[in-house]
């Protein structure tokens, strides 16, 4: 069967590898992307070969193994919160000094907003935007020639995804591998490879998806084992024929988001970890400077600042020695009390007065909003969010905010305080008011990718 009956664009064939983009994608979460994407990164970097990663959809763990893989941070693309422009200036810069950049998927590979052949915010839908190949890691445990099916479903559920070929995860051994190989090429993709099931190249979770890169002891030798396996099994020259330069866009790129200050003071360590190289970006293009600080050293905000900035991360892992961090604490409510201060998600929670732990302990914040909230009763909130201000922008515009939640804890005491903005889901849902606003001081869950 040829690629067109798959329902794929048809497109000359490159006769030279350039510069491209390839993106990874699977039928569902748990396939092992990040394992593949990671490998495929640390293999290409030591074969000589220029490669920057990215990230379909808004993540922040798994872009810390493609860096530590890499050498370099990489942008995340989002197709449901970025603007076109936005996405396809951060594929150009990419490429400004790589031959390829890799993207690993989020979820399956039409997984986003539901609604449509095309869900927005999807693998697919980035891949269809931008016409990137897509590169489809299967899972064939416990499988054989079903896995061909899975391969002819994904590649001809819409016309303008192109899935240019198949690597198979966790076969039992060589034969089984052999076989859904020869299952799948019937189907017309060529497979580059497979990986055996092999307990110890998986990496542990918890609540927001894998443990943080920087919290793995044996990240390293880890990385090189998970290299030494692609290599061995997988044909990089192959893959890097696959990839194709992404469609520009002829539209201008505005920043992301506005800087909220000339001097951004920026929480930056083990407890708040979550923030977006492009927003950093954006804010730097627009004369910003960002001087980050710890919390969890006991370091207040610099008085040099003109803002402060408190990003997510995992503020709960460490609650008793924030609430013991009086320097800290101090600094920011001296801060507060004339400059702007704003908390996304786990910096939100730091910005509350009590923040309740797993087991249930209750550990003084910073009390600047009047908030609580806790681990106790964990609920998963997760989806894309449009976020307008109410009142005074605490950063960006007149335009709305697109971004998304991801958390498992929740609001134990609303407090009092105006909250900061009103949000609507992705489907266009209202969802009411959110975050707390008190003097110069806001927060919500709610993070912010780009203005939409």
């Amino acid at each position: 069967m040829s690629r067109k009956r798959l329902g794929a664009r048809s497109e000359p064939e490159a006769s030279v590898v350039g510069r491209g983009a390839l993106l990874v994608a699977a039928p569902g979460s748990g396939s092992g992307k990040t394992t593949l994407v990671a490998g495929l990164l640390r293999a290409l970097a030591r074969s000589g070969r220029r490669v920057c990663p990215a990230k379909s959809g808004p993540d922040y763990i798994d872009p810390a193994f493609h860096a530590a893989a890499a050498g370099r941070t990489g942008p995340n693309l989002d197709a449901w919160a970025m603007p076109r422009a936005l996405r396809s200036a951060l594929l150009a810069r990419a490429l400004d000094d790589a031959e390829l950049v890799l993207v690993e998927g989020a979820m399956g590979l039409f997984d986003g907003v539901t609604g449509g052949l095309r869900h927005a915010g999807s693998a697919a839908a980035l891949a269809a935007d931008h016409h990137i190949p897509v590169l489809l890691l299967v899972d064939v445990w416990h499988q054989f020639q079903t896995a061909a099916a899975v391969v002819r479903g994904l590649a001809t559920h819409d016309p303008d995804v192109r899935v240019a070929g198949v690597v198979l995860n966790r076969a039992a051994g060589e034969r089984h591998a052999a076989e859904v190989a020869r299952a799948v090429r019937d189907v017309g993709l060529p497979v580059l490879g497979w990986l055996p099931r092999e307990p110890a190249l998986e990496r542990p979770s918890r609540h927001l998806g894998l443990v943080q890169a920087s919290e793995h002891a044996d990240l390293e030798s880890w990385l090189e084992r998970t290299a030494d396996r692609v290599a061995a099994r997988i044909d990089l020259d192959a893959l890097l024929a696959l990839a194709r330069p992404p469609a520009k866009s002829d539209a201008p790129a505005a920043p992301a988001l506005a800087a909220p200050g000339r001097r951004i003071a920026l929480a930056s360590d083990a407890a708040f970890t979550f923030v977006y190289p492009h927003v950093l970006d954006a804010w730097q293009q627009q004369g910003a400077s960002v001087a980050r600080f710890s919390p969890l050293a006991d370091e207040p905000p610099p008085v040099d600042c003109d803002a402060c900035w408190l990003p997510g991360g995992y503020p709960e892992l460490h609650a008793a020695r924030l609430a013991a961090a009086t320097g800290f604490l101090a600094g920011l409510r001296a801060f507060a009390a004339t400059r702007p201060v704003h908390g996304e998600c786990g910096g939100y929670m730091v910005l509350g007065d009590v923040l309740q732990d797993a087991q249930g302990a209750r550990h003084r914040m910073a009390g600047l909003l009047g908030h609580g909230t806790t681990f106790a009763r964990p609920r998963l909130q997760l989806g894309y969010r449009e976020a307008r201000w109410r009142g005074e922008p605490a950063f960006g515009g007149d335009r709305p905010l697109r971004g998304h939640e991801f958390h498992h804890s929740s609001v134990l005491d609303p407090g009092a305080d105006e909250p900061c903005v009103d949000l609507v889901d992705g489907q266009g849902n209202a969802l009411g008011p959110a975050g707390g606003r008190r003097g110069h001081v806001t927060g919500t869950y709610f993070h912010a990718i780009a203005e939409a």
